[in-house]
């Protein structure tokens, strides 16, 4: 398989999630900018998106979308216990926090990111997301884990999104159980080397 990233981007969770599973893999980075990929070829020839994670399957198939590959991957490997079968209701919890991290969360970091957002926005975008972290950060509370004692695909993608929140110096002072939960996150070998294959460490 073959996953087209930008480093840091949403797609590291998919690089965490590749590393999670044992399968066999390789990385072909994206200029996002451009779009253009390592060779200078064009990106939109391989994802009409122009968007990454796009992951390209030995069969020649090309999935796009995180919570579609994290889901994808983790059932290919039902013995790792990534995501609970389906049926169960852990799994549609795990799907629940996914939905959350993809439509709250991820896409609410889209206005920070933007170089076209008024600046006078700005402000109530991180008030949102600020608010939002508290939700996180209360959920963690009693559990290891954002889905209870087990590490799933939800993980994944919430330490990927919660990374952002540094980088855009969002207030993050009091969230203690999100601090001790990236510190869990960042221990797991998958995560540390993914994000030494994407230069972030």
């Amino acid at each position: 398989m073959k996953l087209f990233y930008k480093p840091g981007a949403c797609s590291l969770a998919c690089h965490i999630m590749l590393r999670e599973s044992g399968k066999d893999f390789t990385l072909n980075s994206v200029d996002l900018m451009q779009k253009k990929l390592e060779n200078g070829e064009d990106f939109f020839a391989v994802n009409p998106k122009g968007q990454v994670p796009a992951l390209l399957l030995e069969d020649g198939t090309l999935l796009t979308e995180g919570v579609a590959i994290m889901q994808y991957l983790a059932d290919g490997v039902p013995d790792r216990q990534l995501l609970a079968p389906t049926g169960s209701i852990s799994r549609y919890k795990t799907l629940e926090w996914m939905n959350y991290i993809a439509t709250e969360l991820h896409k609410g970091f889209t206005p920070l990111f933007r170089p076209d957002t008024p600046e006078e926005y700005k402000p109530t975008v991180r008030a949102l997301l600020e608010k939002k972290l508290q939700y996180v950060n209360a959920s963690l509370k009693d559990d290891q884990w954002i889905c209870g004692q087990r590490f799933t695909i939800a993980d994944a993608y919430l330490f990927t999104i919660l990374r952002w929140a540094r980088a855009v110096k969002l207030n993050m002072e009091g969230l203690s159980h999100i601090d001790a939960y990236m510190a869990r996150m960042a221990e797991r070998p998958a995560v540390a080397a993914a994000l030494e294959a994407e230069g972030l460490k």
